[in-house]
Order: C-alpha cells, then structure tokens, then sequence
C-alpha cells in the first residue's frame, strides 16, 4: 500500500492572527479555529492548512503531510526511514512521521480506529 498524496500543510507561527490574515489574503477561508491559537484552513479541493502558534523561543516548522488509507496495512519502501511509527494522536487520526534523504520530516495521515 502506498500513499495518496498529500493531505495538508501544517504550519507553525508565532503569530497565529497575521498568519490567518496572509492566507485570508490569499483567498483560503477557515473552516474552524481552536481556543489555543490554531485553526484550519481551505482553498477549493487542495489540501488543507493547518497553522499553530507556537512561542517565541522556538522556530517555527513546516510539514507537509502524506494522506494514508489504513495505518496498519502501510509499509513503507527502501530508502524511508521511519522517525516515529503510527502513533494516535489528540484529534483522532495516527499519524507516523518519516524522514526524507536529505533530512526533511514528513507526517504520513491515517483515520483514527
């Protein structure tokens, strides 16, 4: 099984309302805002972005994440090295994160049991 291309963009900010105005700007609209600094955007059929204020003392990070159909039946190919195997997560997906040739880190997606 492979992937099927991606799924979103997660951006890290440290300031979470210039961020939401550039990609308002950009013609993405929100589709939901969390209570910490975070929220979901989309523009037409592409992948969605998902930004998070993070603070000051840390830089900012960007991942573009890989959508996968089922976690327990993907296996990766030669040449992925696996920085954390499918793990569940807060907002009800799992999510492993592996890392590219030249030492990107990529999110790989699946739906939550």
């Amino acid at each position: 099984m492979s992937t099927e291309g991606f799924e979103a963009v997660f951006l890290e900010t440290h300031n979470w309302g210039k961020a939401a105005g550039f990609f308002r700007s950009l013609g993405f609209e929100l589709e939901f805002e969390t209570d910490h600094s975070s929220g979901q955007f989309r523009n037409g059929d592409g992948p969605y972005v998902f930004i998070a204020e993070v603070p000051e003392d840390r830089e900012p990070q960007a991942r573009m994440v890989l959508r996968v159909p089922d976690a327990e039946a993907f296996r990766p190919g030669a040449g992925v090295e696996v920085v954390s195997p499918f793990e569940d997560t807060h907002y009800g997906t799992r999510e492993m994160t592996v890392r590219d040739p030249d030492g990107r880190l990529w999110t790989l997606q699946a739906p939550g049991k």
